[in-house]
């Protein structure tokens, strides 16, 4: 099966509210190109699922710039300043979660796993409840996190902690085939696969498109079974989260 499509065909009929795995650390293995797709086709109120939300220009930087984002669940707020003022303000809800559950959160869901336990949190909010989702334009909280079931396996306490399956994924390769087998370069392998398991449909944009046959079984990261549309972006600009530099001779 061909999978092969532009972005626009791939992200047709994206609806307002539709929850979005978004792929990507920062600003390394971020589906540039499908996230300008997505904000040309004007969908809004999005629920977002990224470890992070890019930075105020670039990334999902750009939805969030454009209030187009109503829901964020991630691990860091980062250099991305709008973010937090958006959060703090009371216009975005958002759902801290450490970095690590959020990733066995994402893979759970596309294992079909429904929710597991994890020693990850427990004697904090994130078990206990009463994290701020959304502030009030006053200042005060006007949603808070609920607490979750806790159970001891091996004399040691657990959280409870459910998957996360989204309407939509968002990811990006180095290398695809038209059937949708992905390869990732290097760091840029952190949740783009997650995501792409976790996504009802999931979009890849891959830098070099190959076809079938061409990837050793080997090479592959992530199987094509998880993958509904191939994009083919290879010239898509790549940007520094922060550029830190020294002078010559210290």
């Amino acid at each position: 099966m061909d999978k092969a499509v532009t972005a626009e065909h791939a992200l047709t009929g994206l609806p307002d509210g539709a929850s979005i795995a978004v792929g990507g650390f920062g600003l390394c293995g971020i589906p540039q190109t499908l996230i300008e797709t997505v904000h040309r086709t004007g969908a809004t109120g999005l629920r977002v699922v990224s470890n992070n939300c890019g930075v105020d220009d670039w990334g999902l930087g750009i939805l969030l710039n454009d209030r187009r984002i109503s829901r964020v669940t991630g691990s860091y707020v980062g250099e991305n300043k709008e973010f937090a003022r958006q959060y703090l303000s009371g216009e975005l809800e958002l759902e801290l979660c450490p970095q690590g559950t959020l990733a066995e959160r994402l893979r759970a869901g596309g294992c079909g796993i429904p929710a597991f336990f994890t020693p990850a949190g427990v004697g904090t909010q994130i078990a206990d409840g009463g994290l701020p989702w959304r502030y009030a334009p006053d200042g005060s909280v006007a949603v808070s996190s609920p607490a979750k079931e806790t159970r001891e396996f091996g004399g040691v306490e657990h959280v409870l902690e459910e998957a996360i399956v989204t309407d939509y994924a968002l990811v990006a390769a180095a290398k695809g085939d038209r059937h949708g087998n992905l390869v990732f370069e290097k760091s840029a392998q952190n949740f783009n696969p997650l995501c792409a398991m976790a996504g009802r449909i999931t979009v890849a944009e891959v830098r070099e498109l190959v076809e079938p046959g061409e990837l050793d079984p080997a090479e592959v990261h992530l199987p094509g079974v998880f993958v509904q549309h191939v994009v083919h972006a290879p010239d898509v600009e790549k940007r520094i989260e922060k550029r830190t530099v020294t002078e010559v001779g210290r």
